[in-house]
C-alpha cells in the first residue's frame, strides 16, 4: 500500500513538472508570436513621426494566460478527458429497451431533436427579445445577432454544396454574395422592381456567374482550383471599384429601397400603406428588422430543404461520388462536367439570394463588404462546423459571428487594459486562436458523423473517421 501511494505520489510530482516545462516553454512561445503583435505599435505623434509604443500589460496579460492554460490542460484537463475515455469504453453497451436516467434521457432528447428545439427557438426569438430589452432595446439583439448570424449561416449551407459536397474548394464564394447585392441595388434603383422580383433574379444572375466560373476549372483540383476561385473573387471586387460609370465605385451604392410584405404593407415611413399606421402601432424601425428576420429565417429554411432533397437525389450523389474520388465517378459513367457546373451554380444561386437580402437589410452596398476575408470566414464556418453537415455549420455560425458580436459589446475590458483598449481590434486573433483550439479538440468539425443518403436496409450514421478527409 505505501508502495502505491508512493508510486501515485511520484506520478504526481513528476506530472507537475512537466506542466510546469511546458507551461514555461509555451509562455516563451507566446511571448515571440504575440511581441509584435500586442506588446509593441507603431503609431505616428503630432509631428507626424513614426514611434514605437509598448504595450507590456497586455503582453504579460496574455503569455500567463496562455501558460496557465497549458498547465491546467496537463494537469487536469487531459487526466479527466483520459480517465473519462476509459470509463466510457469500460461502460457496456447500451442496448435499445435498457432504462437511463433521467439527465441522461433528457440530452438524449435534446441531442435527437436539436434542429426541432433550435427552429421552435429561432420562430419566438423577436418575440423574447421584446419582452426582455423592450421595442428599441431588442433592435440590436435582433439585428446585429439574429439576422447576421442567419445571413452567414445561409451563406455556410450555400458554400456548403460546393465544398461540403462536391468537395471543390471555393475561395471566392463573396464574388456570388456581390453579384446578388449589386443586382438588387441596381435594378431597384434604375428599373423599380420590388425586391419579390429581384431576389430570385438575383439568384439566377450568380448562379450564372457560378457556371461562368466552373467552366474554367473544369479541368482543376486542389490548390490550384482555390487559387483560380480566389482570383475570380478579387476580379469581381475589383471590376466594382473601377465600373464607377455603373457601381460608383468604393463610393458604393445607396439609397436602396425596402422590402416590402408581399407590397400591400411598406416599410417606407412617408407610404399610405405603411405598417405601422396600417395597424395603429408606434413608429419604429424594429418591425422591419423582425420582418426582416423572418425573411432570412425562411430564405435559410429553403436553402436547407433544397440542399436535403438534393442529396438524396441523384444529383446529390454524384457530388458526393466526385467529392471522394474523381477518377472513380467518371469509371461509373458520371459527366463530371455537368457534376461540377451545377455544384457551382447551385451555391452560387443561394449566395446570391443572401447578397440580395443584404443589400436590402443595409440599404447600402460597397466593394468594402465583399473582400476575401468573406470569403475565408464562410469557409472556416462550413470546415469548422463539419463539411456536409447543415446543424454543424449552424452551430459554427453562431459561435464564430455570434462571439465577435459579443466581443464588440465587451466594454468591461477598458477596465482592465485601459481607456484605449478596443475590444473588436483583436476580434480577429481571437477568432484564429479559436480556430486553431476547435481543430485540435475537433478536427473534423462540430459533428464528425454523417448520415449517408444511400444506406442497405438501415440508416445509420458513419462516423467521419471512416471516410475519405472526414467529408463523408
Amino acid at each position: 500500500m505505501q508502495n502505491l501511494s508512493s508510486n501515485n505520489q511520484a506520478a504526481g510530482a513528476s506530472l507537475t513538472a512537466r506542466a510546469l516545462r511546458e507551461s514555461i516553454f509555451a509562455g516563451v512561445v507566446a511571448f515571440g508570436l504575440f511581441l509584435l503583435f500586442i506588446g509593441l505599435e507603431s503609431t505616428q505623434n503630432i509631428h507626424n513621426e513614426l514611434i514605437i509604443v509598448t504595450h507590456w500589460v497586455k503582453l504579460a496579460f496574455v503569455v500567463g494566460l496562455v501558460m496557465v492554460v497549458r498547465f491546467a490542460m496537463i494537469t487536469v484537463i487531459n487526466p479527466w478527458l483520459a480517465a473519462r475515455k476509459s470509463a466510457k469504453d469500460a461502460a457496456p453497451a447500451y442496448v435499445e429497451g435498457d432504462p437511463v436516467s433521467g439527465p441522461v434521457q433528457a440530452w438524449r432528447f435534446f441531442v435527437n431533436n436539436f434542429s426541432k428545439i433550435g427552429l421552435a427557438f429561432l420562430l419566438i426569438y423577436p418575440a423574447l427579445c421584446v419582452s426582455i430589452f423592450g421595442l428599441q432595446g431588442s433592435l440590436k439583439w435582433v439585428d446585429n445577432f439574429g439576422i447576421q448570424i442567419l445571413i452567414y449561416v445561409m451563406l455556410g449551407w450555400g458554400l456548403n454544396i460546393v465544398v461540403g459536397l462536391a468537395g471543390l474548394l471555393d475561395l471566392g464564394y463573396v464574388a456570388f454574395y456581390a453579384v446578388g447585392a449589386y443586382s438588387y441595388a441596381l435594378l431597384s434603383q434604375h428599373f423599380g422592381f420590388s425586391f419579390w422580383i429581384l431576389l430570385p433574379l438575383a439568384g439566377i444572375l450568380a448562379a450564372f456567374w457560378g457556371v461562368i466560373l466552373g467552366f474554367p476549372v473544369l479541368r482543376l483540383k486542389g490548390d490550384y482550383l482555390a487559387i483560380v476561385t480566389l482570383a475570380f473573387g478579387e476580379i469581381i471586387r475589383l471590376v466594382l471599384i473601377n465600373w464607377k460609370e455603373v457601381t460608383n465605385g468604393s463610393a458604393g451604392i445607396s439609397g436602396i429601397p425596402k422590402a416590402s410584405i408581399f407590397g400591400i404593407w411598406s416599410f417606407d415611413v412617408g407610404a399610405a400603406n405603411n405598417f405601422t399606421k396600417a395597424f395603429g402601432l408606434p413608429m419604429s424601425s424594429v418591425y422591419y428588422k423582425i420582418f426582416l428576420f423572418y425573411l432570412i429565417l425562411a430564405l435559410c429554411l429553403l436553402t436547407a430543404y433544397v440542399t436535403i432533397r438534393l442529396r438524396r437525389m441523384p444529383i446529390g450523389r454524384a457530388w458526393e461520388a466526385l467529392r471522394e474520388d474523381e477518377i472513380a465517378c467518371r469509371s461509373l459513367g458520371i459527366n463530371t462536367t455537368n457534376t461540377k457546373l451545377t455544384a457551382f451554380a447551385i451555391g452560387a444561386m443561394f449566395g446570391g439570394f443572401a447578397g440580395s437580402f443584404f443589400a436590402v437589410r443595409q440599404g447600402f452596398v460597397s466593394p468594402e463588404s465583399f473582400v476575401f476575408l468573406e470569403s475565408a470566414i464562410i469557409l472556416a464556418i462550413v470546415v469548422l462546423g463539419g463539411m456536409g453537415s447543415l446543424v454543424g455549420i449552424a452551430v459554427a455560425a453562431v459561435a464564430m459571428v455570434g462571439g465577435t458580436e459579443l466581443l464588440r459589446n465587451m466594454e468591461f475590458l477598458k477596465l482592465i487594459f485601459g481607456p484605449e483598449f478596443t475590444p473588436e481590434l483583436y476580434r480577429m486573433l481571437i477568432f484564429g486562436l479559436a480556430m486553431v483550439v476547435i481543430m485540435v479538440w475537433k478536427p473534423r468539425g462540430f459533428v464528425g458523423s454523417r448520415e449517408p443518403t444511400a444506406f442497405l436496409f438501415e440508416r445509420k450514421n458513419v462516423s467521419g473517421s471512416f471516410t475519405k478527409e472526414g467529408h463523408g
